[in-house]
C-alpha cells in the first residue's frame, strides 16, 4: 500500500482521478475494518432466547423463540410455526445451536433446534443428552431447604439495644462489611404478621464504623420478611459483584396479589421492589447484572376487558435500571429462556420454564 501511495503521488498530472481513487479506497478498507470489528463484537457479546407467549384478545396464541441482545435489542424471531407451544430454549454449550421443545396438543412432545441466525430449523429424533441433563441456574428463593437452619444465621447476643425478647437472627456479608440484623418488635403490630409494614426494625449495621440504620428508615420500605437464599447454596444470602451489592427479600402482601420481593441495595443504602408480584433472582457470575423471572398479575389484554397472570425475563444492572425481554406494554408469557456469555463462566445460563 505504501508504494502504490508514493506513486500517485509522483505523478498526479498522469491521472487526476488517481487521488480521489485511492482516498475511495481508504474510505472502503477503513469501512472494512470498523464493520470487522463490530461483528467481532457482536460475535462476542452475550444473547439470550426466551420463549415468549403474546396473549391475544382472541383466538390461540402460541409461543415462539425470540433473540434477543443482553441490552435488550430484539436481534429476530426464530420460530413462527402455530402447530404447538415452543418452550425451554437453550443454547448448546458451544453457543452455535438452540434445542427447544415443541409440545403439541394431542399431546406430542417433540424436540426442535435453531441456529442463532434463525437458519437451519430442523425437527430433532430425541433430545441431546446435554439438554435432556440441563438444570435451572441457581436462583434466590425463599422455599427453605430440607437440611438444618442455614449456619449463617446466628443468634449472639446484640451489641446494641434490641426491642425483640429473644436474639435475632443475623448474617454477615461475604466481604465482611456489614451485617443484616433481622430483629421484631414485639410490641409492633406490623411485627406479628407478615404483610406490608414489618421488617422495619431490621437493621443494617456498618461494620466498620458501627453505624446502624433501621430498614425502616430506608428509601423505598414498604415492608420485608424472609431473607431469600440461592437455590444451590442454603447458605448463600448475598449477590455480590463488583459494585452490586446485593441481599433480597420477600413480603406476602395479600391473597390477590400474592408475594413480592424487595432488593436491598447494600451500594446506595435503599430498598428496591423488583416487581409487583413474585421475582426470582438469578445470578450472573462474573457480570455486575442479574436476571429475574418476574411475575406481573391481572395485566390488561390488549383489545378485550380481559386480564391475565403474566410471566417475563428481565435484566437488571448495577444500578438496578431494569430491560424487559418483551414488547412493551405486552400481556405475555415465559415459556423458559437461556442465555450464552461466550467470555463468561458459565457459558450458559439456562431457565427452562420457571422459577419457584
Amino acid at each position: 500500500m505504501t508504494e502504490s501511495i508514493s506513486v500517485v503521488r509522483a505523478a498526479p498530472e498522469r491521472d487526476s482521478s488517481a487521488p480521489s481513487l485511492m482516498q475511495s479506497w481508504l474510505r472502503i478498507v477503513a469501512a472494512t475494518g470498523v464493520f470487522s470489528l463490530l461483528a467481532t463484537s457482536v460475535l462476542g457479546a452475550s444473547e439470550i432466547v426466551v420463549a415468549i407467549r403474546y396473549l391475544q384478545a382472541e383466538g390461540t396464541s402460541h409461543s415462539h423463540l425470540y433473540l434477543f441482545r443482553e441490552d435488550g435489542k430484539l436481534l429476530r424471531q426464530l420460530t413462527n410455526d402455530n402447530s404447538g407451544q415452543d418452550s425451554g430454549p437453550i443454547f448448546a454449550p458451544d453457543g452455535e445451536t438452540i434445542v427447544f421443545t415443541r409440545e403439541k396438543p394431542n399431546p406430542t412432545r417433540e424436540f426442535w433446534s435453531v441456529e442463532p441466525r434463525g437458519t437451519y430449523l430442523k425437527k430433532l429424533d430425541a433430545a441431546p443428552d446435554w439438554y435432556a441433563q440441563a438444570k435451572n441456574s441457581p436462583y434466590f428463593t425463599n422455599i427453605e431447604p430440607e437440611e438444618s437452619p442455614s449456619a449463617a444465621a446466628t443468634t449472639s447476643p446484640m451489641e446494641s439495644a434490641s426491642p425483640s425478647p429473644t436474639p435475632a437472627p443475623t448474617y454477615k456479608s461475604p466481604d465482611d462489611s456489614v451485617e443484616l440484623i433481622l430483629r421484631e418488635d414485639p410490641n409492633d403490630e406490623d411485627d406479628q404478621i407478615g404483610g406490608p409494614g414489618h421488617g422495619k426494625h431490621y437493621l443494617v449495621r456498618d461494620l466498620k464504623s458501627r453505624v446502624e440504620t433501621e430498614f425502616g428508615k430506608l428509601p423505598g420500605f414498604y415492608g420485608v420478611f424472609g431473607l431469600l437464599h440461592d437455590s444451590g447454596d442454603k447458605d448463600q444470602h448475598f449477590l455480590f459483584e463488583g459494585p452490586l451489592r446485593l441481599a433480597f427479600f420477600d413480603l406476602h402482601l395479600n391473597s390477590t396479589d400474592g408475594d413480592t420481593v424487595f432488593a436491598l441495595d447494600l451500594t446506595a443504602t435503599r430498598l428496591v421492589r423488583l416487581s409487583p408480584n413474585w421475582a426470582a433472582p438469578i445470578p450472573l457470575p462474573g457480570e455486575v447484572a442479574f436476571l429475574t423471572f418476574t411475575e406481573n398479575r391481572y395485566v390488561p389484554i390488549p383489545g378485550s376487558k380481559k386480564t391475565a397472570n403474566c410471566s417475563y425475563m428481565e435484566h437488571w444492572d448495577e444500578k438496578l435500571n431494569k430491560i424487559r425481554y418483551a414488547r412493551e406494554k405486552s400481556t405475555a408469557l415465559c415459556y423458559g429462556a437461556s442465555m450464552y456469555r461466550p467470555d463468561k463462566d458459565p457459558h450458559v445460563m439456562t431457565l427452562r420454564r420457571g422459577a419457584d
